[in-house]
């Protein structure tokens, strides 16, 4: 397994809030830099700055400092000055909100490219709620909780946000129709699921991670495939 890759957070919402400090101040640490570059894209249509305000604030207290690249839209998603913040950056931050919105943005972008090159260089990547989701290939579809297509930076699971908030129905649904190799992960909120460099996943935070394959509960173990 290719051990260059930075560390990477699929977090299960709740961002920048107490309770994830533990998380937090290791992916600040791990990035070896003060800046955080969030992408509030998810929330393009619910005041994403008010998203970046929010994450300025809570790494501040941590020691970090925040930019933003406001990847709004799909011609944001392809401007050179966008695509050269992403690349430069240590530790990229995806926020929450739509996630069908965040993929149609980036699939297959200039920014998305610069993602993918930063973290397989080393960068630290986190997402959150729909940060999280469309990182993965399959992705959940928010709309009921069938498998659809996410962006892939990691596969052979699926990310169920908010678990124990959820909806018990969508998230059976999510559980049942995954194929029976796919692992499917509940994250509850304040809580991250991490990706060493060296592939090995763990759980971090204030809840517990849940893992399903085959639609019956499963060890962190599944994931080392991943």
């Amino acid at each position: 397994m290719d051990t260059s890759h930075g560390l990477l957070a699929l977090v299960g919402g709740g961002e920048w809030t107490p309770g994830c400090e533990a998380f937090d101040a290791e992916l600040l640490a791990a990035s070896g830099s003060s800046e955080v570059l969030v992408l509030p894209t998810a929330a393009a249509y619910e005041h994403p700055d008010k998203q970046v305000d929010a994450a300025r604030a809570w790494f501040a207290e941590l020691g970090g400092q925040v930019r933003a690249a406001m990847v709004l839209g799909r011609h944001d998603a392809e401007d050179p000055a966008m695509v050269a913040q992403v690349r430069a950056s240590r530790f990229v931050y995806l926020g929450g909100g739509s996630p069908l919105h965040l993929r149609s943005v980036l699939k297959g972008s200039a920014v998305w490219e610069a993602l993918v090159a930063a973290w397989s260089e080393g960068a630290v990547v986190a997402g959150s709620s729909a940060g999280a989701m469309v990182l993965t290939d399959p992705m959940v579809d928010p709309r009921g909780g069938a498998l659809t297509v996410g962006l892939g930076m990691v596969s052979g699971l699926a990310v169920i946000p908010h678990f124990g908030h959820e909806s018990a129905e969508k998230v059976h649904r999510s559980i049942t129709l995954a194929a029976a190799d796919l692992a499917i992960v509940g994250v509850p909120e304040r809580t991250a699921l991490l990706r060493d460099p060296s592939g090995t996943w763990r759980p971090l935070g204030a809840g517990s991670v849940e893992v399903f394959v085959g639609g019956e509960p499963a060890s962190l173990d599944a994931l080392a495939r991943t």
